[in-house]
């Protein structure tokens, strides 16, 4: 037995997908005119409240062109100290939007509001403005964490105050949403900006949608294309996007169960601590989690070393009760 636990991207697409791609009415999407694509854009709006969407190769693209639609040369971005536009993105606001950075502490990926305010810059003849936030949810580094509701709506206040363009990266978004059961618009309604992956979580092979303002997302299919972006008849891989959004994302809530049950299975193993958020279980090895990742491999359990001494493990819909309880007792076993 093979268990995937390294990430939610591992997925295969669906029954359900492979047939609406087989399906699925294709037109030139740099032209404008694939219906699918234009049904997954205007479905996301709907989802999130926004105005326009743009349907983008990866989560990476869509914010980093977010960014650059949002910012000029030499503004500042203001972003939590791992965020995955910082950590993961290979210095893209820096070569793309070409912005300065700042960054924030955070408590388990979650900022405080002081701690923002106290580091937004304003424009002088000496200093860039701070005029881009970027607030990751839910939090890859941080191991799935949630940031809630109200805390989204003091990030919201913050930004009004000092003229700032606030950006979700919302890769799992979905997650955050089932976590503190809430409509997506409740939680992108904070945002000027949303983005959020169809590739994770809801398990469609490609593709992340942007939203916001129609002039903002005219910016940004410039810079789409301008980046290689523009794909022609992407509505094939639309039309897995849309069976993710409307078919697997209202079952989010299973994937975050196995992990507590995984968690709470091997915590009592000698050497080890599991805690679980959302669909992520972020286990703390006393032994190298190189050496214990490679032990549980041998046995089929995939997952992958997050530290020294840290493993992480992504539950997601082709990890079923049986293969979750079968992983669990290889990491008993493998201590």
């Amino acid at each position: 037995m093979i268990v995937d636990l390294r990430s939610d991207t591992v997925t295969k697409p669906t029954a359900e997908m492979w047939e609406a791609m087989r399906a699925a009415a294709l037109g030139d999407d740099v032209l404008g005119d694939d219906p699918t694509v234009m049904e997954l854009e205007r479905v996301s709006c709907e989802l999130l409240g926004k105005d326009a969407a743009v349907f983008v190769p990866s989560g990476t693209m869509g914010n980093q062109i977010a960014l650059a639609s949002a910012t000029e040369r030499g503004d500042c971005a203001l972003f939590e100290e791992e965020a995955h536009m910082l950590y993961y993105e290979v210095g893209g606001p820096g070569v793309i939007a070409q912005v300065t950075t700042r960054t924030c502490p955070s408590v388990n990926g979650i900022m405080s509001p002081a701690e923002i305010e106290k580091r937004i810059q304003v424009t002088s003849l000496h200093t860039p403005g701070t005029t881009f936030i970027g607030i990751e949810n839910t939090h890859n580094r941080a191991g799935g964490a949630v940031v809630p509701l109200d805390l989204l709506e003091s990030y919201r206040d913050i930004a009004d105050r000092h003229g700032i363009w606030l950006h979700l990266d919302g890769a799992r978004m979905f997650n955050a949403c089932a976590d503190l059961d809430c409509e997506p618009a409740a939680m992108a309604g904070s945002f000027d900006s949303v983005n959020f992956c169809l590739s994770k979580a809801l398990g469609a092979p490609v593709g992340s949608v942007l939203c916001g303002p129609a002039p903002f997302i005219q910016r940004a299919r410039r810079w789409r294309k301008r980046l290689g972006g523009g794909m022609r008849q992407a509505g094939l891989l639309a039309a897995a996007g849309l069976v993710g959004l409307r078919s697997v994302r209202p079952r989010l809530g299973e994937d975050h169960q196995r992990a507590v049950r995984f968690a709470a299975a091997i915590a009592g193993a000698p050497g080890l601590d599991a805690q679980a958020q959302t669909n992520f279980v972020m286990i703390d090895t006393r032994r190298a989690a190189s050496e214990l990742c490679a032990k549980v491999g041998e046995r089929g359990v995939l997952c992958m070393a997050f530290g020294p001494h840290r493993i992480r493990c992504v539950f997601h819909y082709d990890v079923n009760d049986e293969q979750a309880a079968f992983a669990a007792q290889v990491f008993r076993e493998s201590v």
